[in-house]
């Protein structure tokens, strides 16, 4: 058999038509990210095959690379190296070609959605998973919208059960999910207050918010003031403070935790705010976040109508995925970072 030849690009030639991603072969830091060659995916009957334009990137991305908390991987994302090569969740692009069963896309048209190993100049995603950008969205705005928009519409709206008038304190309201939680209870005509540190506030105020705090200046989960609806979208309080911060009959939802356990990763205090709020008379829950066709073209009306738009901090071209993921764990400055392809 022939060896592979490199072409003229520097591309290696294995006989079918190849493209550059982020792959990873075994969990762990970033230098287990490479930017290389591999063969370009193809659609099957049911899907479609994107040029990616850009890509969404959120913490859950580190979590994969890192295969941390041990958790993740008996949960389908592999136990002993990731089940998916190429790192990546959401995407924005252009239609390349579709399957043979797929009537909703064509070649040409621009979507949005979410899609496994989308750090790639091109992949393949079930037809189930796009919808049509909004056209008043760049690729950028649009690649940011999935993953963080369904946890913070279904933190709202289906564990929270928000209502009109009531007042929501988002804590992390400058982050991935909580940039879309401020705009989404707004749309849902709540009064929103808003957390985050003193960089963050002027974009927190941009986003809608009626109120905001500084966490490094002002403790709201003293007591002094409560809420019908708090959302956690990160960090990792203790119950006992985010209860003081609620209404008698106030709501809690837990998004994310942060904690640095690495089995559980601090989600043991999602499973003891479930297991308490039986007892106590506010409602205490966590989210475990679904990526469904619904809620994307939800979401998709709420960014045309102009009540919701993704708050891009910084972009990164595919070759710099590694240095973006370590701007995102160090902290940046708010809002969401794009990948660029």
């Amino acid at each position: 058999m022939d060896a592979p030849q490199a072409t003229t690009s520097g591309r290696v030639a294995t006989g079918r038509e190849t493209m550059k991603a982020i792959v990873q072969d075994r969990y762990g830091g970033l230098k287990t990210l490479e930017y290389k060659d591999i063969d370009r995916p193809e659609a099957k009957d049911d899907e479609v095959l994107v040029r990616v334009r850009a890509a969404g990137l959120d913490r859950g991305v580190w979590h994969l690379m890192a295969g941390l908390p041990y958790l993740i991987r008996f949960i389908g994302f592999g136990v002993r190296r990731p089940k998916v090569r190429v790192r990546g969740m959401d995407v924005a692009g252009t239609v390349e070609a579709v399957g043979g069963d797929v009537t909703r896309f064509q070649p040409g048209d621009e979507v949005f959605g979410w899609a496994d190993g989308s750090y790639a100049e091109y992949v393949s995603v079930p037809a189930g998973n796009l919808a049509r950008k909004p056209a008043n969205l760049s690729f950028e705005q649009a690649a940011i919208v999935p993953i963080s928009g369904f946890a913070a519409l279904q933190a709202l709206r289906d564990v929270g059960q928000v209502q009109a008038g009531q007042r929501v304190l988002v804590l992390g309201a400058a982050g991935g999910v909580g940039s879309y939680a401020v705009q989404l209870a707004k749309a849902f005509g709540a009064r929103v207050t808003g957390v985050a540190s003193t960089r963050q506030l002027e974009l927190v105020r941009s986003l809608g918010a009626d109120d905001v705090a500084d966490y490094t200046r002002e403790d709201v989960t003293d007591g002094s003031r409560h809420w019908d609806l708090v959302i956690d979208t990160g960090g990792h309080r203790p119950l006992s403070r985010l209860r003081r911060a609620l209404t008698p009959r106030g709501t809690l939802v837990i998004v994310g935790s942060e904690g640095r356990g690495r089995w559980l990763g601090g989600f043991d205090r999602n499973l003891r705010a479930v297991a308490l709020s039986p007892f106590v008379g506010q409602r205490l829950g966590m989210l475990s976040s679904k990526t469904r066709q619904d809620d994307l073209q939800t979401l998709r009306e709420l960014l045309e109508a102009g009540k919701v738009t993704p708050a891009v901090s910084a972009t990164y071209p595919l070759a710099e995925v590694p240095e973006a993921i370590r701007q995102l764990v160090e902290g940046h400055r708010g809002g969401k970072l794009v990948i660029t392809v």
